[in-house]
């Protein structure tokens, strides 16, 4: 592992995910919020995908090409021994995600769009988490608000407008009215 992962890592755990949509979704969050790797079981998500449902070009960032994204067995065989098991999912018990502490090193499992994760994973979890909204959100959205508040809490934000510059899209020019003097 380089140092840099070292201070701060981030991996995403699937449980069997269902289209293609959704892991471009959270391939492109992967590399927004510089996630290190992603993995995932089952088969569901590879049959979509060889079907022709594409993905629609959801990761418009390409990140798929820098990150990992791999289909393994055992998500649990997966992560490292200086990492914090997070389940994300709606389960009785869970702590809401406002009051939750990140780990630096972590590997967050999220369940599949139309289920749950297993209890033996939930049973093998540091930490359970879920977001309090009114009803249930879609995979890919879930993992970005995950990785976002993992952002908002850390020491690590950068934010200015060398930032902005180098995130945007090539058709988005735009400044605050004020720098326009």
């Amino acid at each position: 592992m380089t140092e840099s992962i070292q201070k701060h890592s981030a991996m995403i755990g699937l449980v069997n995910p269902k289209t293609p949509v959704n892991v471009g979704g959270i391939m492109r969050a992967a590399g927004c919020y510089q996630a290190n790797s992603v993995f995932y079981t089952g088969n569901r998500y590879e049959l979509a995908a060889r079907s022709g449902e594409a993905q629609y070009d959801v990761d418009t960032k390409n990140a798929a090409k820098t990150i990992p994204l791999t289909r393994v067995e055992s998500l649990l065989e997966q992560v490292p021994e200086d990492s914090k098991l997070v389940c994300v999912d709606l389960v009785v018990g869970a702590t809401p995600l406002p009051l939750f502490e990140h780990p630096q090193n972590a590997f967050y499992i999220f369940g599949p769009e139309d289920g749950t994760i297993p209890q033996q994973i939930i049973d093998a979890a540091d930490e359970v988490v879920y977001v309090p909204t009114v009803g249930c959100m879609n995979l890919a959205a879930s993992v970005n608000v995950l990785l976002y508040d993992r952002l908002s809490k850390s020491a690590q934000v950068t934010a200015d407008d060398e930032l902005i510059k180098e995130s945007r899209d090539n058709n988005n020019r735009t400044k605050v009215k004020k720098w326009l003097k």
